[in-house]
């Protein structure tokens, strides 16, 4: 029987990941990667997988939905997670790392195995026939996003990430906020407004037109559009155009019948009914600004924020509308995606996402049933968030625990009961293991328990 080959453009977290998930299993792939002749704004590597932000993968705790993304990857012996643990640097309870040693470790594996062809070259045209994963990442080259457009249609694929901080529902103090949809149009649940007074609107928007922003690359600075300038450019134009924008308290009256000053609305951010966007909030601030500033809000005093608002260049597509619970093209089924370009922020998540693709992409190929992550695990949440969020207001999301199904039990403080779920999606993965018919993993890797899985990772760091 004839191997399948496979291309992959890209060699980021995500692309590297699925390379070598797919060559241990036997398949060809090719590998695309452009930056050894031309390298974006942020590469400065020759090396596969490099880090161009921090060198930190984030906290190890599996009292952290991250923490649980990296067990869970680890159950598919995954490349990044190894590579990173193999060039630790001291970091408290965060996994970082020696950035050359990471990305040497990564690209010296890749090059090295007889089932991977890497390709130095721009990929400008894609063939819908051929079986591909694109992970291009968030800075694809102008060439391949043309080619990406025009696959896709090209309203579903965005150039510029304007994304509101997104909070826990639990962390809402609802004495002082209430739910009502702007004319009670749609559903009263809609929204959730938290309202102020002039004096607090005063204050507030003092200390917002003096908080600091993240100075942005000389790539980045563009003339915002209308659509997603940043709340402390409105600030700084007039409080007015705060009341006349996202702060519009029209139609918002109070159960009471009065009308406040300005409302800040939360809008429903996932199925779950979990987390909450601040709408019209997209902002340059700097993160522990926008705690500041957005802990100074009538009930948002204990904002758990789970993702902070960003306003760069990047490229991503509408998942929501595009792919299937597998990162399969809707339109095009010999096409996967993977990595930051579906909406998902940060290293591991991108990886994680790799390991998702590549499986699904193998499993088809072979026409096998494709594989449906548990909602329970971190990888399950991540996917299905994705593809089921607001396709209008899409907004990338990083791995945490208000993705995944909550509990109805209580739990004495929050550590006992992200514990509890990180147990519990464990548990789940080791089931959905035994549960994939002819499945190429490892037999010891199936039996594993959730002990065996700590184990594992404890004979990594050793």
């Amino acid at each position: 029987m004839k191997v399948p080959q496979i291309n992959i453009i890209g060699a980021g977290l995500a692309c590297t990941e699925a390379a070598y998930q797919l060559a241990r299993r036997g398949f060809q792939v090719n590998l695309y990667e452009s930056k050894r002749i031309t390298k974006n704004p942020v590469q400065k590597q020759d090396n596969f997988a490099e880090l161009v932000c921090s060198n930190s993968l984030r906290s190890d705790s599996l009292t952290n939905g991250v923490g649980l993304l990296k067990e869970e990857m680890l159950a598919f012996d995954s490349l990044i997670i190894k590579a990173a643990y193999a060039s630790r640097v001291p970091a408290g309870g965060a996994l970082a790392v020696d950035r050359q040693q990471f990305s040497t470790y990564i690209t010296t594996w890749l090059t090295k195995h007889p089932n991977i062809t890497i390709i130095d070259q721009e990929v400008t045209e894609i063939d819908p026939t051929v079986l591909t994963i694109i992970a291009s990442g968030p800075l694809t080259t102008p060439k391949l996003q043309d080619k990406i457009q025009k696959l896709l249609g090209a309203k579903y694929f965005y150039f510029y990430d304007a994304a509101a901080p997104i909070i826990t529902k639990e962390s809402i103090d609802f004495q002082k906020v209430y739910y009502k949809s702007r004319y009670d149009k749609g559903t009263s649940k809609d929204y959730i407004n938290c309202p102020m007074t002039k004096a607090e609107l005063e204050r507030w928007g003092q200390e917002l037109i003096a908080a600091k922003t993240v100075a942005l690359h000389d790539f980045e600075k563009e003339i915002y559009f209308e659509g997603c300038m940043p709340v402390e450019v409105m600030a700084k134009r007039s409080m007015q155009t705060l009341l006349f924008g996202p702060l519009k308290p029209v139609g918002l009256e109070k159960p009471n019948g009065e009308r406040p000053y300005a409302v800040v609305q939360l809008r429903q951010d996932n199925a779950i009914d979990t987390l909450y966007n601040l709408v019209g909030f997209q902002t340059n601030l700097k993160f522990s600004e926008q705690k500041r500033i957005i802990t100074m809000i009538p009930g948002l005093e204990n904002a758990n924020i789970i993702r902070y608002g960003v306003i760069h260049k990047n490229n991503f597509i509408n998942s929501p509308v595009l792919l299937n619970q597998f990162l399969q093209l809707k339109t095009h089924q010999n096409i996967f995606f993977a990595g930051q370009i579906i909406g998902v922020e940060g290293y591991v998540e991108s990886a994680a996402t790799g390991i998702i693709s590549a499986l699904n992409i193998a499993k088809f190929s072979e026409q096998k049933e494709l594989l449906e992550f548990p909602p329970e695990t971190m990888m399950g949440a991540l996917v299905n968030y994705i593809i089921n969020a607001s396709s209008t207001n899409f907004q990338p999301m990083k791995a945490n625990f208000g993705i995944i199904p909550s509990f109805d039990e209580h739990f004495k403080t929050k550590a006992d009961k992200y514990l509890a779920y990180s147990n519990r999606a464990l548990a789940k993965l080791t089931k959905f293991f035994n549960f994939v018919e002819n499945s190429w993993w490892n037999k010891k890797i199936i039996n594993m328990t959730i002990w065996k899985i700590i184990l594992f990772k404890i004979m990594i760091l050793l």
